[in-house]
């Protein structure tokens, strides 16, 4: 079987391409600088509305907004549609944020990243990007059908659980759902 070299470097290409997406989603909800700014190149530039800037000054904004603003927060890439040509990629990827307040109301988020994603030295990052909200709205909290108390917390640092080599269950086994 004859290998199509050029199709699979394009599969290559995009997947990278994808990581970028992701390693914005889970530094932005881990404040994780070092990997949120891993999504970008350092000169690039990043219009997110009330925010117009450099990728590090908008690291420390994002922080900044996000702990002044929410308790926790998750971020989630979507469709992406990535328009490949050499060295440059026009990728737009749908998001979906919803962000807890202290209060326990929930702010959410749709909209698109569109991004001019470059290759350079062999690796993909963000030179431009506008951030698109095409709706937002509130959910406020209500009755659970579970208590949220009982899952480990997740944290804005390094010692969150997803960091952690090896992972290791280290709670005692428990049902609850056989408690009286």
């Amino acid at each position: 079987m004859d290998v199509d070299l050029a199709a699979l470097q394009t599969l290559l290409d995009k997947e990278a391409i994808r990581e970028v997406a992701l390693r914005y989603a889970r530094g932005i909800d881990r404040h994780d600088d070092e990997l949120l700014l891993s999504a970008y190149h350092p000169d690039a530039s990043d219009d997110h509305g009330s925010f117009i800037g450099s990728s590090a000054a908008f690291v420390e904004y994002a922080n900044r907004v996000h702990a002044r603003n929410w308790v926790c927060h998750q971020h989630y890439i979507t469709n992406q549609v990535i328009d490949l040509h050499g060295d440059t990629a026009h990728c737009e990827s749908y998001f979906l944020a919803v962000l807890k307040r202290p209060d326990g109301v929930c702010d959410m988020v749709g909209g698109r990243y569109v991004d001019r994603i470059d290759r350079r030295d062999g690796h993909w990052a963000v030179a431009e990007r506008i951030c698109m909200v095409e709706w937002n709205a509130e959910a406020a909290p209500g009755a659970a059908a579970f208590d949220a108390s009982i899952f480990i917390a997740g944290s804005w640092d390094r010692s969150d659980p997803s960091y952690t080599r090896p992972l290791r269950v280290e709670r005692p086994p428990r049902d609850l759902s056989l408690a009286p």
